[in-house]
């Protein structure tokens, strides 16, 4: 499997963007969209999309219309690589695995 092993660092508004962006894997969405969605700022998400997409995770592309007759700027369509899929949803256990372990010292390691 392709990508960074490592990942991005999963702070949480970047693990808000994944789990948006992994709710429907197959579906686009733009930029305003996954920001409404995560509940986070649009500053705060582009930062995190172009990470995600110079690690591989994410696909991008513009859509194709004209902006005078839309009456709006085109927008920016992003949906994890297939690849990302796989990636997102590992990071995201092992935050959450290691979240529990701070919580609950002794359940996210199991026994040896």
């Amino acid at each position: 499997m392709a990508g960074n092993r490592s990942g991005p660092r999963m702070t949480l508004p970047t693990q808000l963007v994944l789990r948006v962006l992994l709710d429907d894997p197959s579906q686009e969405r733009y930029g305003l969209e996954i920001s409404s969605s995560a509940g986070l700022a649009s500053g705060t998400i582009h930062p995190i999309l172009a990470r995600l997409e110079s690690l591989g995770w994410l696909e991008s592309r513009w859509e194709e219309v004209d902006p005078k007759t839309e009456g709006r700027p085109r927008r920016r369509y992003y949906r994890l690589s297939p690849d990302g899929v796989a990636l997102a949803g590992a990071a995201l256990a092992r935050t959450s695995a290691t979240a529990l372990g701070r919580l609950r010292p002794g359940l996210a390691g199991g026994a040896s």
